[in-house]
């Protein structure tokens, strides 16, 4: 079975073929085209309040070649979110229809509570150690989000409008950091002990770059390293000695930072790096839908 997400972020927007496999009771998902395009919608969002008329005419673009993309791959079923940029943009209704019209592509715009369910869509705890609690962590470009599971089930998430794009362009995030830490302590304090577990681009590189086999945890001494690496290095030698996309290398710092003081709010030494994020959890929802009228 096949199926096709759009993630509309605050960094870039990424389109994803993937591939259901049933086996047995289970089924997993087999990704076969990744596309992603780097049009940081956060850039005009989180100054202006609104995207300007040329990220609008390469969004719009965008769409419709992921338009005739998703029509070649045949899905039984596609949806497309829309995150921070899009929740913070006057004008998001505007560019929603403009999308609607050109390509045909009905673009939701989700809260953070909603984005957060969607990324624990993903279900990896299920493949670890279902006595533990966990807390997923999805550093993105405009916020970030953080649910708690506790013996398979999530009892909260929430989402703070601290994000890398925000802080690159030293939007005040103050407040909002506050309240995340104070957040992570809480949920530390009530329940215990916790593992993390990554999700997202930023963890994604972090982890490429720590060089960890596939399946096992990040130290939080490994992210500290890699964190402090990447802090001794210039842009340009982020770009060409670690090979990192451009609009990777400048906000790749500050995601390696807010994964470090979360993990130390929560007085948590591993996060486990599935390599999945927010298209990933649309696309497992998308399957337990078609899955639901399945069986009706």
């Amino acid at each position: 079975m096949k199926f096709a997400a759009v993630d509309i972020g605050s960094n870039a927007v990424r389109l994803l073929l993937a591939r259901v496999i049933e086996e047995g009771d289970g089924a997993f998902i087999k990704k076969e085209v990744l596309v992603r395009m780097p049009l940081r919608l956060g850039d005009d969002a989180f100054r202006s309040g609104s995207i300007s008329i040329e990220k609008r005419a390469r969004l719009m673009e965008t769409m419709l070649g992921f338009k005739h993309l998703i029509a070649a791959y045949e899905p039984l079923d596609f949806a497309a979110y829309a995150t921070s940029a899009m929740r913070e943009a006057r004008n998001a209704p505007e560019v929603v229809t403009g999308i609607a019209d050109a390509a045909g592509i009905s673009v939701e715009i989700i809260d953070g509570a909603r984005e957060a369910e969607v990324v624990v869509a993903n279900h990896v705890e299920q493949r670890l150690n279902p006595r533990r609690k966990y807390l997923y962590v999805d550093v993105g470009g405009g916020s970030t989000e953080v649910s708690l599971i506790v013996h398979g089930r999530m009892i909260e998430s929430a989402s703070f409008a601290v994000g890398t794009v925000r802080l690159l362009r030293e939007r005040p995030t103050d407040r909002a950091l506050s309240s995340l830490k104070t957040w992570v302590r809480e949920r530390r304090k009530e329940h215990g002990s916790m593992t993390a577990i990554g999700s997202g681009g930023n963890i994604n590189t972090i982890f490429k770059l720590a060089r960890v086999r596939q399946g096992r945890p990040l130290t939080t001494r490994q992210v500290r390293a890699i964190h402090k690496d990447l802090s001794s290095r210039s842009l340009e030698e982020r770009i060409v000695d670690l090979g990192l996309r451009p609009d990777r290398a400048d906000v790749i710092v500050h995601a390696s930072r807010l994964y470090l003081a979360v993990m130390k709010w929560g007085k948590i030494d591993r996060i486990h790096v599935p390599e999945v994020g927010l298209a990933d959890g649309i696309v497992h929802l998308l399957y337990e839908r078609h899955r639901a009228r399945r069986s009706t």
